[in-house]
């Protein structure tokens, strides 16, 4: 479902060759996830430099792979875009068959942000610390669960991270998309969840979910008194939860490189600079060859931790 409308301030140029017409932004997440708010930051600065409107596109499902099989397909004109998270580096190692190659068949844009998981759980548990979790993990096999933004996800693959590094026994319970699995976690009918910070820092800062830890290797500047898993339990642990913009693969370089050029511009403005920080997300942008190696290296990174896990989605 197209869900926003992003209307440009001004109207292409005569000759202008690209846009001429409006543009779609596929996002392969729920509404209210990271990813969608991410999407509708860049997206109207990008409708305003390139003179045509951006529209959101939801299409959530099977960790991101259903938006992202219809953007593998789009015509290569550069008026399809994806929003992408880390979880479209996990996929090729979590499903024995994609129906894209999730290299190949795209176009690497740029990078546009890093943010990490925060392991949250409620209140009402009577859980204030990571080694105080593991403890009751174990004093409990197999009756803790945690959650997730659904299978094959950067929430999944996180918690499944965890799990192998603590040691403990404990049931994954996904679900549709974060907004949903925050409810479940914050109502302890869920016992934790590796939340995206932008996503659950509103609940944190109410004191309706309590943090206990980030999944980068450097605190956040937005929970700057909440410690690092690495530093409350596992030296070294890290999970950077990234996002960045695709194009099916075929779109002409030079379209690639004119938005490239455009989105590293939008990510270097002091208000968008100001949004991320409030959702806890650092800018990181790329050339589309810079990106294009970051994924190539994430792939099997985060396939090494897939495999290790033994998650499969099919």
């Amino acid at each position: 479902m197209m869900l926003a409308l992003f209307s440009a301030s001004c109207f292409a140029q005569p000759g202008q060759s690209f846009p001429t017409k409006p543009i779609r932004m596929i996002v392969p997440w729920t509404a209210g996830s990271q990813t969608d708010i991410l999407a509708r930051t860049v997206g109207p600065k990008l409708a305003e430099s390139l003179g045509q409107s951006v529209v959101i596109d939801n299409r959530p499902g099977a960790g991101g792979t259903v938006g992202a099989a219809i953007a593998a397909i789009a015509t290569p004109d550069g008026h399809t875009l994806m929003m992408q998270a880390a979880a479209h580096a996990i996929s090729p190692s979590l499903y024995s068959k994609l129906p894209y190659d999730a290299v190949g068949d795209f176009a690497c844009i740029s990078r546009i942000g890093s943010v990490p998981n925060v392991l949250v759980v409620a209140p009402s548990l009577g859980i204030r610390s990571v080694k105080e979790l593991i403890a009751l993990a174990k004093q409990k096999p197999g009756q803790i669960n945690f959650t997730s933004a659904g299978i094959g996800g950067g929430t999944h693959i996180n918690g499944e991270q965890f799990k192998m590094a603590a040691g403990i026994n404990v049931v994954h319970v996904p679900h549709r998309g974060t907004p949903e699995a925050l409810i479940e976690t914050l109502t302890g009918r869920i016992h934790y969840f590796f939340a995206p910070l932008g996503s659950a820092l509103p609940f944190v800062k109410d004191g309706r979910l309590l943090p206990l830890g980030v999944s980068t290797l450097e605190r956040s500047p937005a929970l700057p008194d909440v410690p690092t898993i690495a530093e409350a339990a596992f030296p070294g642990f890290e999970f950077d939860l990234w996002y960045g913009l695709m194009a099916p693969g075929k779109v002409p370089r030079k379209i690639i490189n004119q938005i490239s050029t455009e989105v590293r511009r939008i990510l270097e403005l002091p208000d968008i600079k100001k949004r991320f920080a409030e959702q806890g997300v650092v800018p990181k942008s790329s050339t589309p060859e810079e990106f294009d190696k970051f994924l190539r290296v994430e792939v099997e990174r985060l396939g090494k931790i897939v495999k290790a896990s033994g998650a499969r989605a099919n």
